[in-house]
C-alpha cells in the first residue's frame, strides 16, 4: 500500500473523529442553551421592581415614591394634592398645611427641596397604628465630591384605614 493514500485515511478518520466529537458536544450544549433565560447571552434583564397593597409600611412607600416623583416635576401641584388626598388622613393635611405657612417648606418631606432618593423602614405597631421610618437622601451637589446627607422621619400610620396620619422628623 502507498504510503500517501495509509496518511490521507488516518487523516480522515481523526478529521471524522474530531468532527463526531465536536457534534456530541454541541448537541449535548443545546439543552442547556434553550434552558437559558432568555437575555442571558445579551445584556442583564431591566430591573425591576414589585410591591404590594398588604404590609401599611409598603403603603408609606408608594406614597413617599410617588410623591418625590410628582415634587420633580414642575407645575405638579394638583397631582400632588391628589396623593395628599389619598394617601393622607383630613387631620394630618390640615396640620400639614399649618407646619407648611409656618416653616415654608414641603412638610411631608420637611425641607424646601427634593431629595434624590427615599427608603421605607417598618416599625412598631400598637394600639392602632404603625410606625415606618423613612430615609430622605440628599445629594450635596456639584463640586462637593457626590457626598450625600440623609434625613430621617417617622411615619404614623392607622391600622384601620390603612392613611397615613402623622409625620415627624426623627432626629
Amino acid at each position: 500500500m502507498n504510503r500517501s493514500r495509509t496518511r490521507s485515511r488516518t487523516t480522515r478518520t481523526i478529521g471524522r473523529g474530531f468532527v463526531a466529537v465536536a457534534l456530541v458536544a454541541t448537541a449535548a450544549s443545546v439543552p442547556a442553551v434553550a434552558d437559558a433565560p432568555a437575555g442571558s447571552a445579551g445584556p442583564p434583564p431591566a430591573p425591576a421592581r414589585s410591591g404590594s397593597p398588604g404590609p401599611v409600611y409598603d403603603r408609606v412607600a408608594h406614597f413617599y415614591g410617588a410623591y418625590i416623583d410628582v415634587a420633580n416635576d414642575p407645575g405638579s401641584n394638583s397631582a400632588a394634592a391628589e396623593l395628599r388626598e389619598f394617601y393622607l388622613t383630613s387631620d394630618l393635611r390640615s396640620r400639614l398645611l399649618a407646619w407648611e405657612k409656618r416653616n415654608d417648606a414641603d412638610g411631608i418631606l420637611r425641607a424646601q427641596h427634593v431629595p434624590s432618593a427615599w427608603k421605607v423602614t417598618p416599625g412598631d405597631s400598637g394600639m392602632g397604628h404603625t410606625y415606618s421610618t423613612v430615609r430622605l437622601t440628599w445629594d450635596s451637589g456639584p463640586g462637593t465630591g457626590g457626598e450625600k446627607t440623609y434625613t430621617y422621619l417617622t411615619v404614623r400610620s392607622d391600622l384601620e384605614s390603612r392613611k397615613i396620619s402623622d409625620i415627624t422628623s426623627k432626629y
